[in-house]
């Protein structure tokens, strides 16, 4: 389970660092403030470790191969021309990563320059590597892009980040005869109205009953990301003490659906599953917070990325009443304020 994230000099941060909760952590600020890159460096570092226990075989720590392994999946899922492109540049210095987990054991330190070539130091390697289950939800659906894309990723160049095929795989999996969290993949299949298929000719379709199947590029978007979450929790790409990070769930989607991501995402922390969510709305933040007030065991942090004069600062709080800015509630303000003005005019 994630800790603790220290970072310097790391794209638009300076220096800032994260204490992050066992099960639901939510970021926000305005564009520009970071909050992907938070979410794809965790995933980044979590996942370059899944693929080298994979690679040797859940053998010896190889120092030299982790560090290929840390350079080359940071600059896919920040689709960065070179590792050095993630350094901020106003820091006139290397770029340090921290990272502390529960266990100890695996807690890490590294760092990278500026410079074109693909290099990680480690400063503190860690003892032992353990697999650390992990799904990166993006801001857009996959379902309609499936068809075909793991194929043409791997044998074509994409202007997409190499979260886009990982989710992809993970949609891929066979769904498991006990699935993980039934109650809420029910939920979300009544919301949609059906249950999610992927068919032997490699497409996703809705089967609703009455209508039979239909196939996902006709079905709204909004229902295509509920559609997925359903996916990865039948398949068990997401199950317990997994790590879920997922990117402005509320994008695509009409206030009622937000609502019921909201608790999905509470659900989710509460079974177990450590979530990282980043969002631009008010109204999902009070819905999490409203249903956190209801679900007492929802362990839940939050954070604010603001703009400062060196860089972005953080704001953290064990609830959101403890934030002392978030740029969503004073646009919210400001919208009211101007309403009334105009009312008067």
């Amino acid at each position: 389970m994630l800790e603790r994230l220290s970072i310097e000099n790391f794209t638009v941060f300076s220096k800032a660092s994260f204490e992050f909760a066992a099960g639901l952590n939510v970021i926000v600020g305005e564009n520009g403030t970071g909050k992907t890159h938070v979410l794809k460096l965790l995933y980044a570092i979590l996942a370059a470790t899944n693929e080298e226990l994979k690679r040797n075989d859940n053998s010896r720590i190889i120092k030299s191969s982790l560090q290929r392994q840390y350079a080359q999946k940071l600059q896919n899922v920040f689709k960065a021309e070179s590792l050095g492109k993630l350094a901020r540049r106003a820091g006139r210095g290397r770029c340090g990563i921290e990272l502390q987990f529960t266990d100890t054991a695996r807690n890490s330190a590294f760092e990278f320059g500026t410079s074109s070539k693909v290099e990680v130091q480690f400063l503190q390697l860690p003892d032992v590597l353990k697999e650390e289950q992990t799904v990166f939800f993006p801001t857009r659906e996959l379902l309609s892009i499936y068809p075909g894309f793991l194929a043409l990723y791997e044998q074509r160049y994409l202007e997409f980040d190499e979260t886009y095929r990982d989710t992809c795989l993970a949609l891929s999996l066979p769904v498991t005869r006990t699935r993980f969290m039934n109650d809420v993949v029910e939920i979300l299949e009544e919301a949609m109205g059906g249950k999610v298929i992927l068919a032997d000719n490699g497409r996703f379709y809705l089967y609703t009953k009455g209508l039979g199947d239909l196939e996902i590029p006709l079905v709204a978007e909004g229902i295509r990301k509920l559609a997925m979450m359903a996916r990865l929790l039948a398949t068990g790409a997401l199950r317990e003490k997994s790590c879920l990070f997922w990117d402005e769930p509320e994008a695509t989607l009409n206030p009622r659906l937000v609502k019921l991501v909201a608790k999905v995402i509470c659900e989710l922390a509460n079974s177990g599953i450590q979530v990282f969510v980043t969002t631009h709305s008010y109204f999902l933040l009070k819905e999490i917070q409203l249903v956190s007030m209801q679900q007492v065991d929802t362990n839940t942090r939050y954070f604010s990325l603001l703009k400062g004069e060196d860089g972005v600062v953080v704001e953290s709080g064990d609830s959101l009443d403890d934030l002392q800015t978030i740029v969503a509630l004073d646009e919210e303000l400001a919208q009211f304020d101007r309403e009334q003005d105009a009312h008067h005019a």
